[in-house]
């Protein structure tokens, strides 16, 4: 999707076994030697998982770790990692309220994808990503490439467990996301980094949130679109990314529920003919495509002959949320509660 990646074909090449083998001139192996903590030295490792169609292998707890996404910095961030962390990189929006000292901590290494040959500067002995395109071909490197060094990967169970990668979009969805998706990758980054209670009690804040946002909403004949880019082909939600999580949580209907594609481009007329009662949107600083800020989009809305008479337009019914709470991580509780909160305000949620 056109959310926290780059534009990109959608590919992901996944294969082979990873390992931290702990080499001689690695950049994992000198980070491990410069940290003390040599493989197999620490109670509960080496942890090994199955992730996306391979298995990840670390051998101890991660002292140089760079996240390639906004998504899996901020889970980390929230684990309380900032200091096992050498970098990050590819922000679509500022950092999530209560982490902003946390992040300061962390070089930042590109504000969109950085130079694989920038990443190993780094030194990292470990490496997580939100997206298989930030990972992949046409991305960052491939897993393939950072197994060569020696430094074991992690990609987001939200953007392969149930999703086909393999064509030319943003993906799509074989069987609906659910908040399990990104509890799960809380639970195995707290284990790799072996701070299990940390990730257990993130987990349990992150439900409860949801909880408290969804109680006593009765919103079943409400239906929300949401508009994440693109004034000239706009890229809208379909049924079953992380804006699907939002709109099931709430109890609503997502004006695009009949694609499974991620965030397919849709012409502006049909946007017309849906005309949902409530409008979510993206509100970036990211600067990639045309109409990035919800001032930008909301302009173009009240403007265009095809929109400005849609009921959420003549009515404004907006609701305004972070790229990242449109992406499936911590953030898209935000949505929940910010979307929640909104229909509320509207007099829409009972």
């Amino acid at each position: 999707m056109p959310l926290a990646r780059p534009v990109r074909p959608a590919v992901l090449f996944l294969a082979g076994t990873l390992l931290l083998t702990g080499c001689g001139g690695s950049p994992a192996s000198s980070a491990s030697s410069a940290k003390g903590s040599a493989a197999g030295s620490s109670a509960g490792y080496p942890v090994t998982l199955d992730n996306c169609g391979q298995q990840v292998r670390v051998d101890g707890p991660p002292r140089r770790a760079v996240s390639l996404n906004q998504g899996t910095t901020e889970i980390m961030l929230s684990l309380g990692l900032a200091d096992r962390m050498v970098g990050t990189a590819t922000w679509t929006d500022p950092v999530a309220k209560g982490l902003e000292k946390a992040s300061a901590k962390v070089t930042r290494l590109a504000d969109n994808a950085p130079s694989f040959e920038k990443v190993l500067d780094a030194e990292p002995d470990f490496v997580a990503s939100s997206f298989a395109s930030t990972l992949g071909k046409g991305g960052v490197a491939t897993r393939e490439q950072f197994e060569k060094v020696g430094v074991p990967t992690y990609l987001s169970p939200a953007d392969c467990v149930g999703k086909d990668n393999t064509g030319d979009g943003d993906g799509s969805r074989t069987e609906p996301l659910t908040m399990d998706a990104v509890h799960g990758e809380v639970t195995e980054l707290a284990r790799i980094f072996g701070v299990e209670e940390r990730g257990t009690k993130l987990v349990s804040e992150l439900k409860s949130r949801v909880e408290k946002a969804t109680s006593g909403l009765d919103v079943q004949n409400v239906s929300l679109m949401y508009w994440f880019a693109d004034s000239r082909s706009p890229y809208l939600a379909g049924c079953c990314g992380a804006p699907g999580i939002i709109t099931r949580e709430l109890g609503a209907k997502n004006a695009f529920d009949d694609t499974h594609e991620e965030w397919p481009q849709v012409n502006w007329e049909t946007v017309a003919d849906r005309d949902p009662d409530v409008l979510v949107i993206g509100d970036l600083s990211r600067k990639q495509q045309t109409a990035e800020t919800a001032a930008k989009k909301i302009e173009f809305l009240e403007s265009d002959p095809v929109t400005k008479n849609m009921t959420a337009v003549r009515k404004k019914r907006y609701v305004l949320l972070s790229g990242q709470s449109m992406n499936p991580t911590v953030r898209t509780v935000e949505g929940v509660e910010k979307v929640a909160a909104a229909l509320r305000a509207y007099g829409l949620g009972g």
